[in-house]
Parts: structure tokens; sequence; C-alpha cells
């Protein structure tokens, strides 16, 4: 039973979770509520059975034990007086009208509220790892290399700025919807990123994040088919679809053009490429989905040689028109040295460094390296590798960096 018991957890928490905020309105609260009723579930379902039901078992459970509690403080913090009187005027059994709006819904209307603008942006990410991802505060600590009590402090004071400010848990009218998803895909992209190539730390990759990136994904598209939705999933699956060949046994990184493709995912990049073409299909397409068709003809090369360049630097070209931003022109510089050389290249990557932008980008630095190295200009590649190395807080990165020193001296 124990073993079924924590089966209905990893299934059910996460959904059981957003309509006990919905229906309590608290985010401490549910939580509470959310234990509670597991723990009811442990003593009773090993005598009664488990339920026909579980997940309706459980909201109800825990919205009971909630007023429970509720009764208790009351004694002690009239504050609580007012919520614990409308839960008890609620109808007797409110689970199965929470469950007939959809506990899918409630998921959804979780991520847009821990994805509030008016939350900053660490906070974002941090409280839809916990909230949504059921991530651990020590968890979500570790990954971004924080202190637990900080990323803890964080988590609160978004929860009060959630209850002070009065943000709504629902899903955004259809006319603010593009802009609230923005930000929801961009928390997303963070987290993935962040799992993906790591900011700092001893690690390149750290995969617990990146997968769990890539669930709230598959969440989100499920919750909400959009095109941009689909872009960003495809963008992750075809990114993680080459771990496998990203790094060597020792952890060092491998560069896209060494890496060993059969050891790409067929299965991932496969999905990837179906859902860029339906985003691409769809015409609402944006940066996400334009990414995700890079990615995509990387993944049809079968060599590094057989790579489309010319296709990837016209995508490249929509892609500075849609979201222009110097990161996008500094990649669109590298495909263009791959279609027409690295003297060309060169020439885009030092007007963006002349410009100020990316100077403090220690792989704007190791693109110019790459240049160098390539037209056998090789103390021009030592100089521009030594600020790469300067600008690096990653520590696999560093240690790639100082390799390609030591061959070039």
């Amino acid at each position: 039973m124990q073993v079924r018991i924590e089966a209905v957890y990893r299934a059910e928490s996460r959904r059981v979770l957003a309509t006990l905020i919905r229906l309590l309105g608290d985010f401490d609260l549910a939580e509470e509520a959310l234990q509670d009723a597991f723990i009811a579930a442990v003593e009773q379902w090993p005598r009664d059975g488990v339920p026909d039901n579980p997940r309706a078992w459980l909201v109800s459970a825990g919205r009971f034990k909630a007023i429970d509690r509720l009764r208790r403080r009351v004694r002690f913090d009239a504050s609580v007086r007012e919520l614990a009187i409308r839960l008890e005027g609620q109808e007797e059994d409110p689970v199965t009208r929470a469950l007939e709006d959809s506990v899918e819904d409630d998921r959804l209307r979780l991520i847009f509220t821990c994805c509030h603008p008016a939350l900053p942006e660490d906070a974002q990410v941090a409280l839809t790892l916990r909230e949504v991802c059921d991530l651990t505060t020590e968890e979500i600590a570790r990954a971004f290399l924080v202190g637990t009590p900080t990323l803890a402090q964080r988590i609160v004071r978004a929860k009060n700025r959630i209850r002070d400010a009065g943000i709504p848990y629902a899903v955004p009218e259809r006319a603010e919807l593009a802009g609230r998803l923005d930000a929801v895909l961009r928390v997303i992209y963070l987290v993935f990123n962040e799992g993906y190539y790591a900011s700092s730390g001893s690690a390149l990759v750290r995969t617990d994040i990146s997968t769990e990136a890539v669930r709230l994904g598959r969440l989100l598209h499920e919750l909400l088919p959009e095109p941009e939705v689909a872009g960003l999933l495809a963008l992750m699956l075809l990114a993680e679809a080459r771990r496998p060949a990203r790094m060597t046994p020792e952890g060092a990184p491998i560069l896209l053009a060494d890496q060993d493709r059969t050891l790409w995912d067929p299965a991932l990049i496969a999905e990837g490429e179906a859902l860029v073409e339906t985003a691409l299909r769809s015409r609402r397409f944006g940066p996400y989905a334009l990414q995700a068709a890079i990615a995509a003809v990387h993944a049809e090369a079968r060599t590094a040689d057989e790579t489309d360049w010319p296709q990837i630097v016209g995508l490249y070209d929509v892609l500075l028109r849609a979201a222009p931003s110097p990161v996008v022109a500094l990649n669109r510089a590298v495909a263009v040295a791959m279609r027409d050389g690295p003297d060309t290249g060169l020439a885009l990557i030092d007007a963006i460094l002349e410009r100020g932008d990316l100077r403090e980008y220690s792989l704007a630095h190791a693109a110019r390296a790459d240049m160098y190295r390539r037209l056998g200009r090789r103390a021009e590649a030592r100089d521009a590798y030594a600020e790469a190395l300067a600008y690096s807080t990653q520590q696999a990165e560093r240690d790639f960096f100082a390799l390609r020193l030591r061959e070039l001296t």
C-alpha cells in the first residue's frame, strides 16, 4: 500500500495542490492541506482501500483539514476568521465542482501565477520550480548556487507579493495572453538553459534541471498548445537530444562539429522536428520556434560537413528581425563564418564587440578566438582565448579555454 500511495503522490500531488490553492486562496495553507491529506491517506487507505478517485478524495480531505486548521487558529489570530468563515460557507463538498472546472486548468492557473510579471524574474523561476515542479528548496538552491536560506526567503517574498498585491490565480484573458505567456516561456527557457549549460560552478550540465524544464514544457504544451509553446518545447527537445554527445567522460565540453552524432537521441529529434513543423505551419510562430527550426537543421545533418549553413543563416536573419539581441547576432556571425569563411565571421564579431555588446561575454571572445585559430593567426587566437578565460565563471568552460591556450602555445 505504501508503494501505491507514493505512486499517487508522484502522479497527483501537483494537481491536488493547484486545486487546493484555488479553493483555499493561499499557497502556504494549501501546502499544509496537501501534506495533511496525504497523512490521512497513509492512515486510512490501508484500512479502507484506495478510493476510486484518489485525486478527488485528496482535494476533499485537504480542504476539510484546512478548515480544521483555521478553526484552531481563529482563537489566536483574528486575521484568519474571514477565511475560515468563507471556507465553511462553501458547499458541503465543492470537490465535484472543482474537478468539473478542470484540475488541468488549475495547473495552468498555477503556472501563470508563479510567472506573474509583478514578481522578480529570479522569484518566478524559484516559485515555479517549487510549486509546479515539486523541487525542494534545497534542490533549487543547489541548482542555482545560492544558499538555502536566501532561496527560501525569495520564495516567501514571492508568495507574500502574490497575496498582498492581490495577484489573481487565473489564466489571463485572451487579449492579455500573449504578453503573459511570454513571461511563462521565458521562465521555462531560463530553467532549461541553466540545466543545459550551467552559468557557473564545476559541472557544465545539470541534467535534473533541464529535465524539469522539459517536463514543464510538456505540461504547458498539453494545457496550452500555442505555436510558441510548441516551439519552445521543440527547442528543448532538440537540444536535449544532443546531451549524450556534448561532454567527454571527464566532463569536458565537446563542440557541435566534433560530436559523435550517432549518440544523438533520434526519438527526441523526431518529436522536436514534428513540433517545429506544427509551429511553423501555424504562421503564428515567434523566436522560440525559429530557434527550434535552426536546431532542427543541425539535427538533420548526418555529419557536420553536411550542415545546411545557408538555411541556418537565413533563419538567423529572420530571428534577428523578430527578436534582435547581441547573442543572436553573435550566433548569426558564427553561422556566416561557416558559410562564407572565418574572416567574414571575424569582422561581424569584432563589430559586435566594438559596440560594447557582449564585451564581458566569454563565448563571444571564444568565437573570436576560434576564427583566428581557423585563419592560422595563433597569437591573436591566444589573446582572444585568454580574454574568454578571464570572463568565464564556468569551470568546465574555463578548462576548455585553458586547453586551447596550451594547444596554441
